[in-house]
């Protein structure tokens, strides 16, 4: 039966309530508006601190990426500066797995973990499992606190002013910067090449483990003095990539079976220059990318190092290689070693007097000018020029000489004469010009004097070696260029024009008539190429040995004496510098005999046992298990150089034969693809050497 009732409408929210509620939401607002401004200002007052992240060091890499030397930090820590774009993205990957999985989503602080760790307190009664996030243990390497709830909670903040301040991608970097791996080890890059004797871009899945294991317990787990800890931590760890089918079981099992590895020194090539450019790198910037040249600089230093130690206890000896093209340096040593007298002392930087070694350019500048030309005539006998009367360095005048001859011969009094014809003021204003620094021994003498001609005023072998890169270069200076990056940027400059490209060949073809060495010739760069063009300088009291050369595209600078500036008995530019100089002019084109900057801890495998005659062939490279990378899989690729020791030896890969390189007469290897290949090689006698190794792609 319908009701009689009738429904009686809602009634609409009284103006008040409205504005009850208006004004509800308004306090609301303000209050979170307030709360956040409050956070805002804390966490400006009370900002993380970011000191051990400053106080780190970046990489100086030679000019295809070989390490050259970082710089210790405080309490000599090697807290090397990571490198996300040479650090191996699996292990990236599977670091934030293991340690972090849901890194990419929090902000810090990672709700799901967090409860699931108080859960499991709660009921086992103590701390079970762990809630931090890579941001929190990144925010306690930064400051380190006891492990308490306090601190607990302490990191938790910290770690959200992180987020609120870094990318994730800088967080990550900050945290593969600051982890500790052992000792004085800090950083994934610097457990890597410590460790494994290379930079991180490319680690195997034992590697790998390992660099994730230990920075929760790196002195627990040290891998050169626990082992069995270092074993049992890497296998807890590839256990749960298999859990987290990150890893397949197979690859695991080989990665468990990776030999542990022992700590190695890094290496300190080019030491002066390459920790110039590490002290000198933008905060932040993590790799310097160097135009020097480990092979180069590892064949150059102990050559200077054997030519100071002949010329006596307290000389020493430097070197400069400067590709003319870019200006890049491709070699700096700057002493003859740091166990010698001076060795710290990077000469390259010193002031010093160049002796004789400025005459080409008083030259070429008389012949830009139109003064003089190769085969103009000059008086060569005793002169007194004002206060000041020189003579020849053997004491004997020659009377008329040509350009040609008192340049080639290095005459002091035509040098002086063309010099006053030219203007001493005027001639090292251009030098000044062209970007060399010229420092006069008084600082009372404001004008530049005719002994500028016979290394009156010093000047740094850089600042020398750019000069005559300018020669090559038909008369265009341009600033030296240390980085890569700097040398792109030299090519495409015009530079300071110093001299024009005709005065500039003329001297160049005066300087390659000069009379070599006894028995000497520059030969890996002469065949087929122009002679070097040289000069050299003798300064007073013999202090200063120097040779400067231009040949094959590169401008080179040698540099003997003692670093104190002391007197040497009778060791001029021609008998101390000049030889090294043709040396250096050989290396530059001759392939490495020098051994890697990280030498192997221990002989190849092939090696360490001297095997008798009649035993067959052996197999050097690549040895037995050798896990080896490639850096392209085509026509193209260099290939591998296969080694092997025997009489008549054939290679095989995978039982087919394979040919010898009809140019070099070796076994090259291009292999097809990665994975596994099995490599025999047969001697005339039928005995026959096997290996098993794994081709990695690059």
């Amino acid at each position: 039966m319908p009701s009689d009732s009738v429904a009686t409408p809602t009634p609409d929210p009284s103006p008040i309530q409205g504005e009850g509620r208006v004004r509800l939401i308004t306090k609301v607002l303000v209050a979170v508006l307030a709360a956040e401004v409050v956070l805002a200002t804390l966490s400006a007052v009370f900002p993380p601190d970011m000191t051990r992240a400053k106080h780190s060091s970046p990489v100086t890499l030679d000019r295809r990426g070989a390490w050259l030397r970082a710089l210790p930090v405080e309490d000599g820590r090697w807290r090397i500066r990571a490198d996300l774009s040479r650090t191996d993205p699996t292990f990236q990957k599977r670091l934030i797995r293991t340690e972090d999985a849901r890194f990419w989503w929090h902000l810090g602080v990672d709700p799901l973990s967090l409860a699931r760790a108080v859960g499991s307190a709660v009921v086992h009664g103590r701390v079970s499992s762990g809630a931090s996030t890579l941001t929190m243990q990144t925010a306690r390497l930064l400051e380190p606190r006891p492990r308490n709830l306090g601190s607990k909670l302490i990191e938790m903040v910290r770690a959200v002013q992180l987020e609120s301040r870094l990318s994730k991608r800088e967080i990550l970097a900050l945290y593969l910067t600051l982890a500790p791996y052992g000792g004085n080890l800090e950083g994934a890059r610097a457990a890597s090449l410590s460790y494994f004797g290379h930079e991180p871009s490319s680690l195997t899945d034992g590697e790998q483990a390992l660099l994730i294991a230990l920075p929760q317990s790196p002195e627990a787990r040290r891998p050169d003095r626990r082992p069995d800890a270092a074993k049992a931590a890497r296998r807890a760890v590839l256990n749960k990539l298999i859990r987290s089918r990150t890893i397949t079981e197979a690859a695991a099992f080989e990665a468990e079976n990776e030999p542990l590895p022992r700590r190695a020194p890094f290496p300190t090539l080019a030491w002066h220059a390459a920790g110039e450019l590490a002290r000198n790198a933008p905060q932040g910037q993590a790799s310097v990318v160097s135009t020097l040249d480990a092979d180069l600089q590892s064949r150059l230093e102990p050559m200077v190092a054997a030519v100071a130690g002949a010329q006596g206890p307290d000389a020493t000896a430097a070197v400069l290689v400067v590709e003319i093209k870019g200006r890049a340096v491709r070699a700096a040593v700057g002493s003859a070693g740091r166990d010698r007298a001076g060795g710290w002392v990077d000469m390259t930087r010193a002031l010093r007097s160049p002796g004789s070694a400025l005459k080409p350019f008083i030259y070429a500048m008389a012949m830009d000018d139109g003064l003089v030309a190769p085969d103009t005539q000059l008086q060569d006998n005793a002169t007194r020029f004002a206060d000041y009367q020189p003579e020849n360095f053997d004491r004997v005048f020659h009377d008329k000489v040509t350009v040609r001859e008192a340049l080639a011969h290095s005459l002091n009094v035509p040098a002086v004469a063309t010099l006053e014809k030219l203007g001493p003021e005027a001639f090292a204003g251009r030098i000044e010009a062209a970007g060399a620094h010229l420092a006069r021994p008084k600082a009372q003498l404001k004008e530049a004097g005719l002994a500028l001609a016979l290394g009156g005023e010093g000047i740094t072998w850089r600042d020398l070696v750019m000069l005559y890169a300018a020669l090559g270069d038909g008369g265009i200076a341009k600033p030296l260029a240390w980085t890569e990056e700097e040398a792109k940027v030299r090519e495409r400059s015009a530079g300071t024009r110093m001299v024009r490209p005709e005065a500039a060949r003329q001297v160049l073809d005066i300087l390659r008539e000069a009379p070599a060495p006894r028995g000497r010739a520059p030969s890996a760069l002469t065949r087929g190429g122009p002679s070097m063009a040289f000069k050299t300088g003798t300064s007073y009291g013999f202090r200063d040995a120097v040779a400067a050369g231009v040949v094959g595209g590169y401008a080179i600078l040698v540099w003997t004496g003692r670093a104190d500036g002391g007197a040497r008995g009778g060791l001029t530019g021609r008998d101390a510098a000049l030889p090294l100089l043709f040396d250096v002019a050989d290396a530059i084109g001759t392939q490495s005999s020098a051994p890697r900057p990280i030498a192997p801890k221990l002989a190849p495998l092939a090696l360490q046992k001297l095997r008798a005659a009649d035993e067959g062939p052996r197999l050097i490279f690549p040895p037995d298990g050798a896990s080896v990378q490639v850096d392209a899989f085509n026509a193209k690729a260099r290939g591998l150089v296969l080694a092997a020791e025997g009489e008549g030896l054939t290679w095989y890969v995978e039982g087919r034969p394979l040919d010898l390189d009809p140019v070099s007469g070796r076994a090259i290897w291009k292999p097809a693809a990665p994975g596994f290949y099995k490599l025999s090689v047969v001697d005339a006698q039928g005995r026959k050497a096997q290996a098993r190794v794994r081709i990695r792609g690059g």
